[in-house]
């Protein structure tokens, strides 16, 4: 269940623990897709069989695709209940500190870092993690900034 904030909460929360998501599944279907939007279809994401005798032994998933599931993950842990739209506005800090092999599952850590008004919103930042199953490294480390107005 998502912490839940208006905007003026959110605007006067400062630094706080919102908790961690749901486990999410990647498979190589997702994988794939992914590298068909992208048009990023490098083997060691798509070619399960060359995979198998690279670095990780698996297709990986892009770090990119780890990063676009961020918008999702986050509506788990946060939600802003007086907010008519919000926007991805920027990111900080971000690295991909480990692979995501294909079949693997993988849930978000966030934490509410600072908010300002901003006009009729609220600019928020959230340090993240995106932690894979059975792995003590995460995936994906940094900070994400988001505009959510009223």
């Amino acid at each position: 269940m998502p912490t839940t904030l208006t905007l003026a909460e959110l605007e006067q929360s400062g630094e706080r623990e919102l908790g961690t998501s749901d486990w999410h599944t990647i498979g190589q279907r997702q994988i794939d897709l992914f590298a068909e939007a992208t048009g990023d279809r490098q083997w060691i994401h798509t070619n399960p069989e060359r995979a198998a005798a690279g670095p990780f032994g698996t297709t990986v998933a892009h770090g990119y695709l780890t990063l676009s599931l961020l918008p999702m993950l986050l509506a788990e842990v946060i939600s802003v209940s007086d907010a008519q739209m919000g926007v991805n506005y920027g990111t900080e800090k971000l690295r991909f500190t480990a692979p995501v092999p294909s079949g693997s599952r993988v849930r978000l850590h966030a934490k509410l870092l600072r908010a300002e008004r901003r006009g009729p919103g609220v600019v928020y930042t959230v340090g993240v993690q995106i932690q894979v199953e059975d792995q003590e490294k995460p995936a994906l480390v940094g900070e994400v900034v988001y505009l959510a107005a009223g």
